[in-house]
C-alpha cells in the first residue's frame, strides 16, 4: 500500500463509516492542520479502485472484505516494524 495516508484512511473507516470530509477532519484534530480536498479525494479514489472501500449513497465510506483483509495485514507489519512503540514514545517524554 502506497502512502501512510491510505493507511490512516483504512484505519479510520474501519471505526466508522465517514465521509471525506470527515475523514478530513479527524485527520486534522490528529494532525493540527487540515488536509485539502486535492489530498483526500485522490486518495480516496485510488483505495475505491483498489477495490478496498466502497461509497453509499450518503457519501460515507467503509471497507470492503479486501480492505478490511489490506488493512489488517498492514496493522502487522506497522506493529512489526514498530513492535518498541510505547519505549519510543517514553523517550519523546523526557
Amino acid at each position: 500500500m502506497k502512502g501512510f495516508l491510505s493507511f490512516l484512511i483504512l484505519w479510520m473507516i474501519s471505526r466508522k463509516k465517514m465521509t471525506g470530509n470527515e475523514i478530513a477532519n479527524e485527520l486534522k484534530s490528529r494532525k493540527g492542520s487540515k488536509p485539502s480536498p486535492g489530498t483526500i479525494y485522490p486518495a480516496l479514489k485510488e483505495l475505491k479502485q483498489k477495490g478496498l472501500i466502497q461509497c453509499d449513497k450518503d457519501k460515507r465510506y467503509t471497507l470492503t472484505k479486501r480492505g478490511q483483509e489490506e488493512l489488517q495485514a498492514e496493522l502487522e507489519s506497522f506493529f512489526s516494524i514498530f513492535c518498541d512503540l510505547s519505549e519510543m514514545r517514553s523517550c519523546c517524554r523526557h
